[in-house]
């Protein structure tokens, strides 16, 4: 169990390293064959990927754990240095400190040479940290208005699920606006995340949103600027051929459902976070809908 508990850390802090494919040179997979564990690395969502990798590495392959580490960080060099995302020491210290854990040192990322080739993490400002996302009380809050538009009848249920969802990117700071209308066309919402700008669909219905629920969004951001993006969320989900037709279209849409919501504010995580996680999946798998929980590890 313990074991369990620390891979599973492990692959949160290396999520970042790499992506889960490539282009011939730098990915988890590469790195898998390079240790020669490459049969384990199952292809899907890169987290429980990654940790199906370790996990099935330290349990059936243990003398090759240390080399699929090693293998990992000398890939993540070269990827995140092209990124101008460069690897940091900080980073490399916390992985030795978990490998600690599980009985594991490896000299070479130990080396006090080696960690000094690595640059160091911009240094936090001595200044007072403007809190930067809602206070336990707010999200409990949030939590609770969630379960009573549940309770509401149809008609009323969608103005006040738009009008938590507009609560909710406002508790974030992401300068939320409320429902507007374009020449011939209803918009639910929009907000800013990271410069970027986010048209907003919500959905609150009895059945799955289907094919023509999505393209119809998708044709609305389309309609816009080429830059714009699209956030829709489906309180009861999506239907799995809609998810799979509307994956092979071009497009700048990802999606959320109700599990999404209430996992988000539950375990309180930052909305910011969740949308940042769906859209950098988005862009490396296709599939515009990847659940809270296969993100964020437990």
């Amino acid at each position: 169990m313990k074991e369990a508990s620390v891979i599973s850390e492990i692959a949160d802090l290396m999520y970042a390293f790499l992506p889960g494919s490539g282009n011939g040179k730098t990915a988890f997979p590469l790195a898998a064959n390079e240790a020669g564990v490459g049969a384990l690395w199952q292809p899907g969502s890169k987290l429980p990927a990654l940790t199906q990798l370790l996990t099935s590495t330290l349990e059936n392959h243990r003398n090759r754990f240390c080399p699929l580490i090693t293998a990992i960080i000398r890939q993540s060099m070269t990827w995140r240095r092209g990124r101008g995302e460069p690897l940091t020491r900080e980073e490399v210290e916390q992985l030795n400190a978990q490998l600690l854990r599980v009985s594991f040192q490896i000299p070479e990322l130990n080396d006090a040479d080696f960690l000094d080739t690595l640059p160091r993490r911009e240094p936090v400002s001595n200044k007072q940290a403007t809190p930067t996302g809602p206070s336990e009380e707010k999200m409990a809050a949030l939590s609770l208005q969630l379960l009573e538009v549940s309770k509401l009848d149809a008609q009323p249920r969608g103005y006040a699920f738009e009008t938590l969802l507009r609560d909710l990117f406002d508790a974030f700071g992401l300068a939320p606006r409320a429902s507007f209308r374009n020449p011939g066309e209803q918009i639910d919402g929009s907000f800013m995340l990271e410069g970027e700008t986010y048209l907003l669909e919500a959905k609150w219905q009895n059945n799955a949103s289907a094919i023509g629920d999505l393209d119809r969004f998708a044709n609305k951001v389309n309609r816009q600027a080429k830059w714009a993006r699209g956030l829709l969320i489906s309180n009861s989900g999506f239907t799995p051929e809609g998810l799979t037709a509307f994956g092979k279209a071009s497009t700048s849409i990802i999606c959320m459902d109700g599990l999404d919501l209430h996992d988000s504010l539950s375990r309180r995580l930052s909305l910011n976070e969740v949308i940042s996680r769906k859209a950098r999946r988005a862009v490396e798998t296709g599939n515009p809908f990847v659940r809270v929980r296969d993100l964020f590890s437990y």
